[in-house]
């Protein structure tokens, strides 16, 4: 035992044993209900964004694999033969180049996110858990790398910081997310403290982050990542009247490294696909900032409001942080200006809190001026405010605390686990004043969680923090997923529904719906891997599975004119009704609509 305290002792001790905390704490929060093995994969696909993606990636796989099995080869040549190489690439192109839904191009966003999920179906197979792992690998990247440029360039809060990171609320929800979100934040954020890096070293291998990790953002979603890092390299460094480093910061490898990395699939797209630059660029891009063509509206201070519940329960201390990283940066500001007046002051020089305010407030004041506005925009903002916080915390523990400080924190925590605790009542019974017994359970915890943090910090200061706030969230985490995770998965996925109709109908292929919600169909359609028919479009003539909201159940009969129909089971929890509907007769023509 002395041995093993006096290895900790050492840096190289406490560096192994941060590292392990890290890794445990951070795959409990990435990993646990969502992989088989591990909790188990506890809720299917929600929204409609996750299946319809889910479906792409999986549809350009089946294309991939008949692509190269047409011409009998494998990514990877058998030889170095010219007729090998070239079969290899035509393999390595088939299915990768233009994304597919229901068998048409779908243009609204990059392949990167399709191709890491095709990786993860090729290897683990088809499934909903598998389809978040490009999330999930790239949120551990991120964490991994923003704990190891800490330690080396900030240490002391580097394992606050990337816990933080990795339990915030927004971080957790969309590195669990089957979507595009944190496949442009994470190698974004990347990118940004690698550049960092090179300014403060000077040395050009860290522009390689930079250049490798925006060529991935922008395979993610765009143009919309080169822009956001130009323009907060261009804040910072106007602020600071450092334009030489701009100019340094072009560096001619890592250009033929970014275009080499983008330019390839945005070629070929666009000459498979002709509507491309239209669709992509000017619809998904210029007209979703600029309007609200996608029915995407939200009030001016909405981000505002995103930020503050993507922070929790660190909201208190974030928000602390960040004015204290303003005050740093002002005071460096005028001691640059007037440095006879600010000579001593404790961070005078230091460009780092002021890059990560300007990095933390661009994304949430650019997208405020959107058209339209969806909570993942402003994923980069969180990485740098966690960074900001675990560097304040580390800066604190000789003074201690706040006392006000720590009574918000402590409340926020209270705050997030008593209405977490309360979501499955909701989920059931939809009030948002359950019954009293779960009421009084729910607050009774909130005020423990509060009272944990309150006593852990007082008796130990700052640096127990952050003990004090994750034994709340992970037994939290455990609660939502490990005991309530089917009661998530019956009200807000299709798979428990398309599991229920494949047991009672296993030989019915073709599913219809009836002013069913979107998000519903795109699961069906996943879940069935089959392109879902609506009855406001056409009915079908042939015989087929009818879903239908409980209160729309009336409207059958118009629809189908006497055609037979039996109802095959009320599937409860999301209000559905689900029906076989027999064939039409042959003389029947369609309903008009």
């Amino acid at each position: 035992m002395a041995r093993l305290r006096s290895m900790m002792a050492t840096e190289l001790g406490r560096s192994g044993w941060e590292f392990l905390v890290l890794v445990v704490v951070g795959g409990y929060f990435l990993l646990f209900g969502l992989i088989p093995w591990f909790g188990g994969d506890r809720v299917g696909l929600v929204g409609a964004d996750e299946p319809r993606y889910a479906q792409i990636a999986r549809e350009m796989l089946e294309q991939h694999s008949i692509d190269c099995h047409e011409v009998h080869a494998k990514i990877t040549p058998h030889n170095l033969s010219p007729s090998a190489i070239h079969a290899s690439y035509e393999c390595l192109v088939g299915g990768t180049i233009t994304p597919i839904l229901y068998g048409k191009p779908w243009l609204e966003k990059p392949a990167l996110y399709y191709w890491r999920a095709m990786g993860f179906f090729k290897e683990f197979g088809v499934s909903d858990w598998s389809a978040r792992l490009p999330s999930t690998t790239a949120t551990a990247v991120l964490i991994l790398l923003a704990f190891l440029h800490l330690r080396r360039f900030r240490p002391g809060g580097h394992l606050d910081a990337a816990l933080i990171m990795v339990s915030s609320v927004g971080m957790v929800a969309f590195a669990r997310g089957a979507s595009t979100d944190m496949q442009l934040a994470a190698p974004l954020c990347a990118g940004m403290l690698g550049w960092y890096a090179w300014y403060e070293t000077g040395k050009k291998f860290w522009l390689f982050d930079l250049y490798f990790f925006g060529a991935a953002a922008t395979l993610a979603k765009g143009p919309v990542a080169p822009f956001m890092i130009l323009s907060i390299l261009c804040l910072f460094l106007g602020l600071r009247k450092e334009w030489s480093a701009l100019k340094r910061t072009i560096w001619i490898p890592g250009i033929l490294l970014y275009l080499l990395m983008v330019l390839p699939w945005y070629i070929a797209v666009q000459r498979r696909n002709p509507s491309f630059v239209r669709e992509f660029f000017w619809e998904h891009n210029i007209e979703r900032y600029t309007t609200n063509l996608y029915q995407h509206h939200q009030p001016w201070y909405y981000y505002l409001i995103v930020l503050v519940l993507g922070l929790m329960p660190w909201t208190a201390v974030g928000l602390r942080a960040l004015v204290d990283g303003l005050e740093i940066s002002l005071a460096e500001w005028r001691s640059r200006h007037k440095p006879q007046r600010y000579l001593g002051h404790i961070r005078a020089g230091d460009a780092f809190p002021e890059f990560l305010v300007l990095w933390a407030l661009f994304p949430v004041l650019f997208f405020s001026f959107a058209g339209s506005k969806l909570p993942g925009y402003i994923l980069p903002s969180i990485p740098p405010l966690a960074i900001l916080t675990g560097d304040y915390l580390y800066r604190i523990r000789r003074t201690g605390m706040p006392k006000w400080l720590l009574n918000s924190h402590a409340i926020l925590t209270g705050v997030l686990t008593f209405v977490l605790l309360l979501c499955p009542q909701y989920m059931v019974y939809e009030k948002i004043v359950p019954a009293p017994r779960f009421f009084i359970q729910a607050a009774v915890c909130g005020v423990l969680a509060s009272a944990l943090v309150i006593v852990l910090v007082r008796r130990g200061g700052p640096a127990k923090l952050r003990l004090a706030t994750l034994i709340p969230l992970c037994c939290l985490l455990w609660f939502l997923l490990g005991l309530n995770g089917r009661t998530i998965d019956e009200n807000y996925s299709a798979r428990p529904l398309a599991e229920e109709i494949a047991g009672l109908t296993p030989h019915e292929q073709t599913v219809a719906v009836l002013d069913v919600r979107r998000d519903m169909v795109y699961g069906l359609a996943f879940y069935r891997n089959q392109s879902i028919l609506n009855y406001s479009g056409e009915v079908p003539a042939g015989e087929h599975i009818l879903v239908v909201p409980i209160r729309q159940s009336s409207q059958i009969d118009h629809y189908l004119q006497g055609r037979p129909y039996q109802k095959l089971f009320t599937y409860g929890p999301q209000g559905l009704n689900v029906y076989k509907v027999s064939a039409a007769a042959a003389t029947s023509a369609a309903a008009p609509l």
